[in-house]
C-alpha cells in the first residue's frame, strides 16, 4: 500500500486538522471533542479501542464559516487514512478484505441523539463479496451493507429514515418474520436492493461506490449536522454555546453483527437512576451498537453477558473499574464484542438524574474519590429544584391533552377554575384547584395563592404567571395554546391528537405536569417530595440513613457544604408570615425583599380607593389612619418570623391605578347606575379616578419613590407602621431588623427627600412609644442613571439592592410582559440571546451596570450592604457573577432558597479556581 502522495507525513501544514487517537488525551475536549479526546484516554490508559483519529472541531467551525472544505483538510484526511491502513493490514474499500470505518460526531459536550452516525463506510457492491470471502460469513457481509445504505441515505443525503424502515417491516412482514436477524442472506440481499433504489430515487443519483467519497460525504454531514434544528434546539434548552462546533471520530470499524459469539452493549459504571453503586448496562447479542439505542430487539442484562460470554463480561467489569478510578465519576461506556473479543468504542462521563447526582457526588466523597469540593461542583441548582418538586407517578395512567412552557416544576392536580375569587372560595372549602386563564394578573394574586397550580394559555417562562408561580413554588404551565380559556362560559376548549373536541367545564379535574408542561385530563398520583419534607424538617435526623435514604443524607451534606464555602448570603423575597417562616426552615439569612403593595389587595383595596377619592385632607388622613393598623400587623407577624435577622421592606412601588378597578367594567357600571338615574355613585368617582391616574406607559409613570414624594402620606404610614411593629417585638423580646428600601430612585435628591421623611416619622415613633428602632434605610437600584450615579445616591443610603427585573426592562428598552410573546423567540433563534435575560443575567448590559453601581457605591461608601433582589438572585448562573461581582447577598423565592445556597457555594469554588488558575498562569 502506496502512501499518499499529497501531503509529507512529517510535514508542518499551516493548520492541524486531524489527530491519531494516541496523539491525544482527555484534557483536549475543546479541540477533539468529548468522545476523541476520551478515545485518546483509553487508548492512551491500553484499553483495547480499534485505531483511528480526530478531525478537529476547529475544522468544522472553519467548514461552517466558509460552506466549504478547510484548505489541507482531507489531504491530512488521506495521510492519516493510509496510516489507519497500515495498522489494520487493510485497505478503505478493497475488493478482497475491505477495511471498512465508522464516521461519528463528538462535541465538547455530549449532545446524545443529536447527529448521526455512519457505520460500515468503504463497502459498495464489489467489496460486499470480499468481506463475506474474508469472514466466511455473508450474510453478515450483507448485513452491514444495508446498514451502510440506510445509515448513509438518512444521514448523509437526508432522506427520510421511515422509507428504510418500512421497507424492513415489509419484507419481515412477507417472510413471516419478528426480529431482523431471523432474516436470511437472500433477504438481506434484496433489503440492499430495495434501499438502493431508495436511495436512487430519494437523492437523484445512485448511492456512491468509491469508498473516499462515501467518508467524504460522511464528513461533511457531521459538519452541517452541528446546525440542524433539533442540535440548536438542545444546545438552547442546555445553554451549549453555538460556537464551539463538533469534531468527527473515524474509527476502523469491528463487528458485533457477526453471529452469536458478537454483539454490542452500553454500560454504566453506575445506576444513572438512583445513583446506587453496581454494573447496570444492556448487551445486545448479534448487533451493532446503534441496535442497541434504537431498541430493534430486546436486550439482555449485563449479567446475562456473563452467562452468554464469561471472558469478555470480566474483561469489560475490569475496563469499567479503571475507567472510574480513572475518571473518578460515573462512566458511560460503549463496547463490542467480535468473535469473543472486547473492544472499547466509547466512554464519557454519564449524564444521570437529580437523585443520582447527589448520591454519587456523596459516595464518592465516602470511597475517597473525590473531596467535598469536588463533589459540590458536580451537582447543580438545577438538580436540587428538581428533587423539590411533587412528581407525577411515572407508572400511572394519564390522558394527555395539551403540552404547553414548562414554566414551574412540579405536579399538581386540582379541579379547574377560571377566576381567582372562584380559586380562593374553593380553596377555603378544601377544594385542590388549578387557576385557568388566559394570562394572569397582579390582580390573580390571591387566586394563585390558593390554587395548586396555574395553567395559562399564553405567555413563556418569564410571563406574570410564571415568575410569580415559580416565586411560591406553585406548578405552573404557560402558554398552552390548542387551550382555548373560555373565562366567561366557565371553560375551556382543545382539541385533541385524534381530531375531537374537548371541553374543560369549571369543577372537572385536570392535572399539570410544570416540568414537562403537560396537561392531563383527570387525576394523576402525584409523588411527594423526600427532599422538601426534609427541608420543613420533618423527617428528623437527616443522617438516618435507614429511615430516610441516602438522597437526603446527600442533599443534606452537599448543602451544608456549600453554606460552609460560601462567601454570598442567600436572602428570600417573601411577603407573608407563613412565606418567611418557610424562606427561614430552607436556610434564609433574612429577607432581601418584602413588597408591601401585596399587603393592599384583596379586603384592603377598598381603603385605599378611599384614600384615592379623599377630596381633602382630613378624608386622606382616615384612610390612611384605616390601613395603618392592617400593615403594623403585618410587619410585627414577618418580623417575629425573621427575628435577629434582617428584612428589607420595600415602601409601596406600583402605581395607584393598579388598585383600582378596570376601567372597562367600572364604565359599564357607571352606564347602568346612568339609565336608573343615579349620577352620583362611588362608582362614578371611581372611574374619574381611574381616568385621572391613566397613565400612557404607567412603568415609567407615578410609581416607586414618586409616590412618596407626590403622596407622602402614604409612605409615612407605612414607615410608621414598620417601625412601631419593630417597636412592640423590642418590648417583647424580639430582635427585629427593618431596613427600609425606597424603590425606583434616579437621583439622590430623591432619596434624601424620604430619608427625611423617614427621619422624622422614626424620631416621632421613638417618642411616642419610648423605644429606639434601629434600621436602615437604602434604595432599589432598577434604573440606568442610578446606576451610573450610585456614587452620589450612596451618600445617603446604607444598602443597595438591585431590582434586576426593572434593571433588564430599562436597559433593554423591553417590557417583559409584551416583547416575550411577540419576538423573543426570534431573538432565540438568531442567538441575539443565548437565554432570555429575565431568566439569566445579560453580564455584558445589565450586568455591567450591577459592576458600575457597585464600585461607584462602594467608593463614596465603603459600608454600603449591597444585595439583589430581583428573579436573578435565584439563578444559578446569574449567582455566580454576582460572587465575581463582589455583592454580598442574593434574594429570591422561599422554593429557591436552598438552590441558592448550593449555587453560592459553587461559585465561590469556581471564582476561587479561577483566580487559582489566573495565578498559575501568571506565574
Amino acid at each position: 500500500m502506496d502512501r499518499p502522495a499529497t501531503t509529507s507525513r512529517h510535514s508542518t501544514p499551516e493548520q492541524t486538522w486531524v489527530f491519531d487517537f494516541e496523539d491525544g488525551n482527555k484534557e483536549r475536549k475543546d479541540l477533539l471533542g468529548g468522545k476523541g479526546a476520551n478515545l485518546a484516554e483509553m487508548v492512551n490508559l491500553g484499553m483495547p479501542v480499534p485505531p483511528g483519529f480526530t478531525i478537529t472541531t476547529e475544522a468544522c467551525r472553519a467548514y461552517l464559516v466558509a460552506g466549504d472544505d478547510p484548505a489541507g483538510l482531507f489531504e491530512q484526511v488521506d495521510e492519516h487514512l493510509w496510516t489507519l491502513e497500515q495498522k489494520m493490514g487493510r485497505r478503505l474499500g478493497d475488493p478482497d478484505d475491505p477495511l471498512l470505518v465508522s464516521v461519528r460526531s463528538g462535541a465538547k459536550f455530549s449532545m446524545p441523539g443529536m447527529m448521526e452516525t455512519v457505520l460500515n463506510i468503504g463497502l459498495n457492491d464489489v467489496s460486499v463479496a470480499g468481506l463475506a470471502r474474508a469472514s466466511g460469513d455473508e450474510r453478515f457481509a450483507m448485513d452491514s451493507y444495508r446498514r451502510l445504505l440506510h445509515m448513509y441515505g438518512t444521514t448523509v443525503l437526508g432522506l427520510p429514515g421511515e422509507e428504510f424502515s418500512a421497507e424492513m417491516d415489509a419484507l419481515k412482514e412477507r417472510r413471516g418474520v419478528r426480529l431482523d436477524v431471523d432474516l436470511d442472506v437472500d433477504d438481506l440481499r434484496a433489503l440492499v436492493a430495495s434501499y438502493q433504489e431508495i436511495v436512487l430515487r430519494g437523492s437523484g443519483r445512485p448511492f456512491p461506490q468509491e469508498p473516499r467519497d462515501q467518508l467524504t460525504g460522511a464528513v461533511r454531514a457531521v459538519f452541517e449536522s452541528w446546525n440542524t434544528p433539533r442540535a440548536m434546539l438542545y444546545r438552547r434548552q442546555e445553554r451549549i454555546p453555538e460556537d464551539l462546533g463538533t469534531a468527527v471520530n473515524v474509527q476502523a470499524m469491528v463487528y458485533g453483527n457477526r453471529g452469536s459469539a458478537s454483539g454490542s452493549g452500553v454500560a454504566f459504571t453506575r445506576d444513572p437512576a438512583s445513583g446506587a453503586p453496581g454494573v447496570y448496562g444492556d448487551y445486545l447479542v448479534n448487533a451493532q451498537g446503534e441496535d442497541v439505542v434504537a431498541g430493534v430487539r430486546n436486550t439482555v442484562s449485563l449479567a446475562d453477558l456473563a452467562e452468554l460470554d464469561r471472558p469478555s463480561h470480566e474483561a469489560l467489569l475490569e475496563v469499567m473499574a479503571r475507567l472510574e478510578q480513572h475518571y473518578r465519576d460515573l462512566c458511560d461506556i460503549e463496547f463490542t464484542i467480535e468473535d469473543g473479543h472486547l473492544w472499547m468504542l466509547q466512554t464519557r462521563v454519564g449524564k444521570r438524574t437529580p437523585e443520582a447526582a447527589f448520591r454519587i457526588a456523596s459516595t464518592m466523597i465516602d470511597e475517597g474519590l473525590i473531596d467535598a469540593d469536588e463533589a459540590l461542583g458536580r451537582v447543580t441548582g438545577a438538580q436540587l429544584a428538581r428533587l423539590m418538586f411533587p412528581r407525577f407517578d411515572p407508572e400511572a395512567r394519564r390522558n394527555l391533552v395539551a403540552t404547553g412552557m414548562n414554566a414551574s416544576p412540579g405536579a399538581a392536580v386540582g379541579r379547574a377554575v377560571f377566576d381567582s375569587a372562584t380559586a380562593v372560595a374553593w380553596a377555603e372549602r378544601g377544594d385542590a384547584v388549578i387557576l385557568v386563564r388566559k394570562e394572569t394578573t397582579p390582580d390573580d394574586l390571591h387566586g394563585m395563592v390558593a390554587a395548586t397550580g396555574i395553567l395559562t394559555s399564553r405567555g413563556g417562562k418569564t410571563s406574570h404567571a410564571a415568575v410569580v408561580a415559580r416565586g411560591m413554588g406553585r406548578t405552573c404551565v404557560c402558554g398552552a395554546e390548542a387551550i382555548h380559556v373560555d373565562a366567561e362560559h366557565r371553560q375551556a376548549r382543545l382539541r385533541n391528537g385524534n381530531g375531537d373536541h374537548l371541553v374543560i367545564h369549571e369543577g372537572d379535574v385536570i392535572s399539570i405536569d410544570g416540568t414537562t408542561g403537560e396537561v392531563f385530563i383527570g387525576a394523576v398520583p402525584v409523588v411527594s417530595s423526600v427532599v422538601v419534607r426534609h427541608l420543613e424538617g420533618e423527617l428528623g435526623d437527616p443522617h438516618d440513613a435507614d429511615a430516610h435514604g441516602e438522597l437526603v443524607v446527600a442533599v443534606s451534606r452537599l448543602l451544608n457544604h456549600a453554606d460552609a464555602v460560601r462567601r454570598l448570603e442567600v436572602r428570600a423575597n417573601a411577603d407573608t408570615p407563613d412565606d418567611a417562616g418557610r424562606a427561614r426552615r430552607f436556610g434564609a439569612e433574612g429577607i432581601g425583599l418584602c413588597r408591601t403593595e401585596h399587603m393592599f389587595l384583596g379586603e384592603r383595596r377598598e381603603l385605599v380607593e378611599n384614600l384615592i377619592l379623599a377630596e381633602n385632607e382630613e378624608e386622606r388622613l382616615a384612610a390612611l389612619r384605616a390601613l395603618l393598623p392592617l400593615q403594623r400587623a403585618d410587619f410585627i407577624d414577618i418580623l417575629e418570623a425573621m427575628d435577629g435577622l434582617p428584612v428589607t421592606i420595600r415602601l409601596i412601588d406600583p402605581p395607584l391605578h393598579e388598585f383600582l378597578p378596570d376601567l372597562t367594567d367600572l364604565a359599564v357600571a357607571v352606564a347602568l347606575e346612568d339609565e336608573r338615574g343615579n349620577n352620583d355613585s362611588r362608582h362614578h368617582r371611581l372611574l374619574d379616578a381611574v381616568r385621572r391616574l391613566h397613565e400612557q406607559n404607567p412603568m415609567l409613570g407615578l410609581r416607586g419613590v414618586r409616590l412618596g414624594i407626590m403622596i407622602p402620606g402614604l409612605v409615612r404610614m407605612q414607615v410608621r407602621a414598620v417601625l412601631e411593629a419593630a417597636g412592640e417585638r423590642i418590648l417583647a423580646g424580639g430582635d427585629p431588623r427593618p431596613e427600609l428600601m425606597v424603590p425606583l430612585v434616579a437621583d439622590e435628591r430623591e432619596l434624601e427627600l424620604v430619608h427625611g421623611m423617614i427621619a422624622e416619622v422614626a424620631a416621632a415613633v421613638a417618642a411616642e412609644r419610648g423605644v429606639e428602632v434601629g434600621h436602615l434605610v437604602g434604595t432599589m437600584i432598577e434604573l440606568p442613571r442610578a446606576a451610573v450615579t450610585a456614587d452620589r445616591i450612596a451618600r445617603c443610603a446604607d444598602f443597595f439592592s438591585f431590582g434586576t427585573n426593572d434593571l433588564t426592562q430599562m436597559t433593554w428598552g423591553f417590557s417583559r410582559d409584551d416583547v416575550e410573546s411577540s419576538f423573543f423567540s426570534e431573538y432565540l433563534d438568531h442567538g441575539i440571546f443565548a437565554v432570555s435575560p429575565f431568566e439569566s443575567i445579560d453580564r455584558e448590559g445589565v450586568g455591567e451596570m450591577v459592576r458600575i453601581a457597585t464600585r461607584l457605591g462602594r467608593e463614596t461608601n465603603p459600608a454600603l450592604h449591597i444585595g439583589v433582589c430581583g428573579e436573578h438572585g435565584g439563578d444559578p448562573e446569574s449567582i455566580e457573577f454576582f460572587e465575581e461581582v463582589g455583592v454580598d447577598y442574593v434574594s429570591c423565592s422561599p422554593f429557591r432558597v436552598p438552590v441558592a445556597r448550593l449555587e453560592a457555594g459553587r461559585a465561590a469554588l469556581a471564582v476561587r479556581d479561577g483566580a487559582r488558575s489566573a495565578g498559575a498562569s501568571t506565574a
